[in-house]
């Protein structure tokens, strides 16, 4: 089963390493959604919607929301944000039962990234 969970921040950048618009300083209310692979534990979850909110909002949100994200990752593409995220979050919502499967960033209602788990497994 997939589990996953919506989240949003407001965030400002620029694309150091970009030649267009967004080289200068702007800002989004990014979209974030985090989706889980697992299996249904004792309780009937995969993990509790509570649980895994508190462990965004501690490792994602408080740092990112209302930052300047240059401040932490040096070129903040979606791409860049997304694998970010994946490295900060991977290890705090792994369990027995489930694992981080899929990384979703929206810079605009239309514009989206998605990193996978087979994604990752390139990258290492």
């Amino acid at each position: 089963m997939l589990l996953s969970k919506d989240f949003t921040f407001d965030a400002a950048h620029n694309l150091i390493n970009y030649h267009g618009k967004c080289e200068k300083l702007h800002g989004h209310t990014y979209k974030l959604r985090i989706v889980l692979d697992g299996q249904p534990d004792s309780e009937g979850m995969i993990m509790d919607f509570i649980e895994l909110k508190q462990i965004v909002k501690e490792k994602i949100l408080s740092r990112l929301d209302h930052s300047y994200i240059n401040d932490i990752i040096t070129q903040p593409s979606a791409e860049n944000i997304a694998l970010w995220i994946w490295r900060e979050l991977e290890e705090s919502v792994k369990r027995e039962n489930c694992k981080l499967h899929e990384v979703h960033v929206w810079e605009t209602a239309t514009s989206c990234v998605i990193l996978r788990r087979e994604d990752m497994n390139c990258q290492r």
